[in-house]
């Protein structure tokens, strides 16, 4: 019924094939499923393109000035202002448009020029009340007001309701003291959509979020909303509606609106004054007299005055490819309405739900559920599996969602639960706003969002369904389901289409290293480590719960060290330490023409160049298939190298560009430009983590890692891997995962043989020969294991399986921190090495499995 009921309006509404192919979203080997509207939706190609020959087609210019091409900028945009009011269904004669950077600017606005009263002996004073389920922004504008002097409440969504069904007191009709109230049209965290009738009823005063006497202006928050429904502001007259485009059109970003009644903008007051909002002005003595016009009294400078003409095409390709908002309206709640009934219909085996959707609607209306579901996935058990979780494993099929909790924590403690102490016990444990902590004690932090936009399809809808079916029913029931491998997610055939998600919703409710060589030169130049034939357990050692014979022997069996971040692995049996790991680890990166750093999650092919580092002759050698070798100097030319700074892991770091040379090369391979550039000798990026006995007044350094200087792995935690995957295998012939080949998906430098899989979680330090190391915690994977080395090609099951095994936490391998590294003279690691592990504290320690 769904689909046909879709299939219907698609057709009504425009060729929806048409509109989807004007939405080329990036190169992919597989097709990308956005589900991401709500945070921002996609523009058309034809937008851009028409914004784009406007541009060389005219001559824009600052909108300040007298010339020809100033006027036709000031021309242009006062006709999107007429446009905009327009979409809105009003006119100047009632409302301005004041240009801002976007909607938290206009809340800033409204928030500084509101007629605040602070109270005094004879008044209370203004109430600043705002309903809790609204954006940070919002949220944010009780700073202003508690300067002011001015109350600030928070108002439930509950106490709403109620107050609107019951009357208001009558208040004196002669109090004229100003209130604001602000709510949101729509949520961002669930979709519920708030009646647009309180705003008549607030202003007239037959519903007040407080009984205090004065009286009621509105700020409708429609930024959320009026992505995908139509708002009539000659109905419903919000004193002011704060606006951010991209959420409507996707391009341009940084702009927004504060839409203002002009029966209200009088009483608007401004103290600081900017370019072009003077009528005249005194630089000798306070002397100001604003214009008159509302939006040039409130827009301080020059205006984003191309972005604003960039609006215009945004119209004219919104209303080309839909038919209007109405229409769009329609669509995106069918497609939501649709997912939400197919969502909640999954079950386990035994009858549990296999997730839990945040909302206040039966998505039964439009009027009442905007195209936004939010939720968590539950395990069998009724456990929540952390947001981020869902969020790696959604990019493995390549669905784009939104995880956390969407700037709106009123919502979020609302609808899981989270009381304001946990908040601050949250934040005490280290977890911020924005970050990948998505449990503390079993329970969640955040949650899944999924939104459609326009050009939103029942494929990108049916793909997600199959991403959450692929995820958790396979693993409960053991029937094969109708699931799409990640180069189908997002496309369906029109058979499956119709087929596959009522067969599945029914059912429900009943490298790299191998030939690379061992070493180049260093072997020659330096003796390996002593190898040590005992342990002999210090007093730290036995207080840290090291019982004689209870660990070991552990010896490193391979060293790999990663000489150009996320390229292929350079194997060698002894490697020189430096002091910020293996010499020439992770030394070099492959950035883009806009210096961003690449990585294997956008850039698959990076482990296909193979570099190799000779020492005695200074050089780094780089190999890929079709290519010349090419050689790159290790040190840079101290004169001729320019430093650049550039950005890795949030953290500020020096560079310099290794030449056009090996630029092109790179370019070339990749089909792109592309530069390869390397740390700076001279600069020393601090590690966040400092290990213990790091002498006073140094810090530990790092190259261009992610976390640490090292990372290692245990042998018998991949064993145990690979026997999972292979066991999947249906045919059982042939080993799909070979030990070296998951090895090198895990790009660990020091690989160890162990007892059991997983001690090396159970580890505080270790040492090897008489190099000490700190173990500082838990690598967590991401998506690129499920990379294969030796070809770039991606399989999700080796992200799965490890989910399983760990609980859902994808944790594999630890890192590493040199202890008081002393390199007076030269330190090595090598192959064959004995590895002495030192328990944590509380770490109990493993029985060793009977000898054969």
């Amino acid at each position: 019924f769904f689909l046909s009921q879709i299939r219907e309006k698609q057709t009504k509404q425009n060729n929806i094939t048409f509109i989807s192919s004007s939405f080329p979203l990036p190169p992919s080997p597989h097709r990308t499923v956005y589900l991401d509207h709500a945070g921002a939706t996609l523009f058309p190609q034809s937008q851009l393109t028409s914004f784009t020959n406007d541009l060389m087609e005219n001559v824009y210019g600052n909108p300040h000035s007298q010339n020809i091409s100033s006027k036709l900028t000031h021309e242009t945009v006062e006709h999107v202002r007429y446009r905009i009011l327009a979409h809105f269904h009003t006119s100047s004669e009632d409302y301005s448009v004041i240009f801002t950077a976007g909607s938290t600017a206009a809340l800033k606005l409204v928030a500084e020029a509101f007629p605040w009263v602070s109270p005094g002996p004879e008044c209370s004073g203004s109430r600043f009340c705002y309903l809790t389920d609204s954006h940070t922004s919002v949220v944010g504008m009780r700073k202003v007001t508690t300067a002011m002097n001015v109350t600030s409440i928070p108002v439930r969504p509950e106490d709403m309701r109620l107050a609107e069904r019951r009357a208001a007191a009558a208040s004196d009709p002669d109090c004229q003291l100003p209130h604001l109230f602000c709510y949101p049209a729509q949520s961002n965290f669930s979709g519920t959509r708030y009646p647009l009738s309180w705003i008549g009823e607030v202003k007239a005063g037959r519903m007040c979020p407080v009984s205090v006497p004065g009286k009621w202006f509105v700020l409708l928050d429609a930024a959320s909303y009026v992505s995908t429904s139509p708002l009539d502001l000659s109905v419903h007259q919000a004193d002011f509606v704060p606006l951010s485009f991209y959420k409507l059109f996707g391009f341009p970003t940084g702009l927004g609106a504060l839409l203002v009644n002009n029966r209200v903008a009088p009483l608007l007051r401004k103290t600081y004054f900017g370019g072009g909002t003077a009528a005249a002005y005194l630089a000798g003595e306070d002397f100001y007299i604003p214009r008159s016009s509302v939006a040039e009294r409130f827009e301080d400078g020059t205006i984003s005055f191309l972005d604003v003409i960039a609006l215009k095409h945004g119209f004219d390709a919104l209303e080309r490819l839909t038919g209007g908002m109405e229409n769009i309206k329609q669509h995106t709640f069918t497609l939501a309405q649709y997912t939400y009934t197919a969502l909640s219909a999954l079950r386990y085996p035994d009858g549990a739900p296999v997730v839990r959707i945040y909302s206040d609607s039966e998505f039964s209306s439009p009027e009442e559920q905007g195209p936004i579901i939010n939720f968590n996935v539950l395990d069998h058990s009724g456990n929540i599996i952390g947001y981020s979780q869902v969020d790696k494993m959604a990019s493995l099929y390549n669905i784009h969602v939104r995880t956390g909790c969407f700037c709106n924590t009123g919502a979020c403690q609302r609808h899981l639960g989270i009381s304001d102490e946990m908040v601050k016990k949250h934040l005490q444990a280290g977890h911020v706003c924005g970050d990948d902590v998505d449990l503390i004690d079993g329970q969640p932090t955040g949650s899944v969002r999924i939104s459609f936009g326009y050009m939103s399809t029942v494929e990108d809808a049916q793909a997600f369904l199959r991403f959450i079916i692929a995820m958790q029913l396979h693993q409960s029931d053991g029937q094969p389901l109708p699931q799409t491998m990640p180069a189908e997610a997002g496309a369906p055939s029109e058979s499956e289409a119709q087929d596959a998600i009522p067969a599945i919703m029914d059912g429900c409710t009943s490298g790299v290293c191998s030939d690379l060589p061992s070493t180049v030169g260093a072997a020659d130049l330096h003796s390996p480590l002593p190898m040590t034939t005992g342990t002999q357990h210090t007093p730290l050692e036995r207080a840290a719960g090291v019982l004689d014979g209870g660990l070991g022997p552990y010896v490193i069996t391979n060293l790999y060290l990663y000489p150009i971040k996320s390229c292929a692995a350079f194997e060698v049996t002894t490697w020189p330490l430096g002091n910020q790991g293996l010499l020439y680890d992770r030394s070099w990166m492959v950035v883009n023409h806009n210096g961003v750093c690449l990585s294997q999650k956008q850039e698959p092919r990076l482990c296909l160049i193979q570099p190799f580092i000779d020492l005695q002759q200074k050089v780094m050698v780089l190999k890929a298939k079709g290519m010349e070798p090419i050689e790159v100097p290790l040190e840079e030319d101290g004169e001729q190298a320019q430093i650049y700074q550039s950005k890795v892991c949030a953290d500020r770091v020096n560079t310099y560009n290794c030449g056009e040379k090996i630029s092109s090369w790179l370019s070339r391979f990749f089909g792109r430009p592309c530069q390869l550039i390397k740390q700076s000798s001279k600069f020393q990026r601090s590690a966040k983590k400092q290990g213990k006995d790091q002498p006073a007044g140094t810090t530990a350094s790092l190259s261009l890692v992610n976390e640490a200087q090292y990372l290692l792995i245990n042998r018998s935690s991949v064993l145990e891997l690979q026997q999972q995957l292979n066991a999947s295998d249906e045919n059982g012939k042939e080993e799909l995962f070979p030990m070296k080949d998951l090895i090198s998906r895990f790009r660990a430098n020091i690989i160890t043989n162990g007892t059991r899989a997983f001690e090396e979680e159970k580890w505080d330090e270790i040492s090897i020969g008489s190099l000490r190391f700190q173990v500082s915690g838990p690598c967590h994977r991401c998506q690129m294991i499920c990379i294969d080395q030796q070809t770039g090609q991606r399989n999700q099951n080796v992200f799965q399986k490890l989910s399983e095994r760990r609980e859902r936490k994808v944790n594999f391998g630890v890192y590493l921190m040199h202890m008081s590294l002393d390199l007076s003279s030269p330190r090595f690691l090598s192959v064959g090495s004995q590895v002495c592990p030192v328990l944590k504290e509380n770490a109990e320690c493993p029985d060793l499995p009977a000898s054969d």
